[in-house]
């Protein structure tokens, strides 16, 4: 039971993460701040830069742990749990199409492509909550311990993976510093891609 609050303490950390990027892009790209009072052109390249942190916030919010280790569990948790996870992937493909849509509307520097980055957005908060609201109580009475147990192992095996695989801060740009400099220097992990 403590393995599973402690799992779903570091994944709602994680959501939180997920949901500020998600907002932060949003409100950098809202449509209405844009095209405030008066005429003002907006080029194809800060379209094509709205496209890109919408691909980012997208891949981060993807390639989360709750979707590497908790989705495949309760995918084998059986037919308590389909219902939701034919809603959540639903979601996912609509923001794939919004995403997909930013980026025509960008190469042909059309507005429509804030439009779009916005559609996005607030179909990845909607997942987000969607998950906050049923996914984790969910998962919380499907998955069982031992599950539990393997997904918080699987977790710190993926943590650890991404830290001995990052190049240390200055070390790509002068060498001067090895693997030991990073855990010195009490990196961090990045968001999930």
């Amino acid at each position: 039971m403590l393995t599973s609050t402690y799992t779903l303490v570091a994944l709602s950390v994680e959501q939180a993460r997920a949901r500020v990027e998600v907002q932060a892009l949003m409100e950098r790209w809202r449509p209405d701040t844009w095209w405030g009072e008066g005429p003002h052109q907006w080029t194809v390249r800060q379209f094509e830069q709205a496209c890109e942190a919408l691909r980012r916030v997208y891949e981060s919010c993807h390639w989360r742990k709750l979707d590497r280790f908790v989705l495949p569990a309760l995918h084998r948790a059986g037919a308590a749990a389909e219902a939701l996870l034919v809603r959540l992937e639903g979601l996912s493909r609509r923001a794939l199409d919004a995403r997909v849509l930013a980026q025509a509307k960008a190469a042909q520097g059309s507005p429509d492509c804030l439009r779009a980055v916005e559609h996005c957005c607030s179909l990845l908060l909607e997942r987000l909550e969607l998950e906050e609201r049923e996914l984790f109580p969910l998962a919380r009475t499907l998955i069982s311990g031992e599950s539990w147990f393997a997904i918080a192992n699987q977790m710190l095996a993926y943590q650890a993976n991404q830290v001995e695989s990052r190049p240390a801060a200055g070390y790509a740009a002068t060498g001067a510093a090895g693997p030991e400099y990073a855990n010195r220097q009490g990196s961090t992990l990045p968001l999930v891609h």
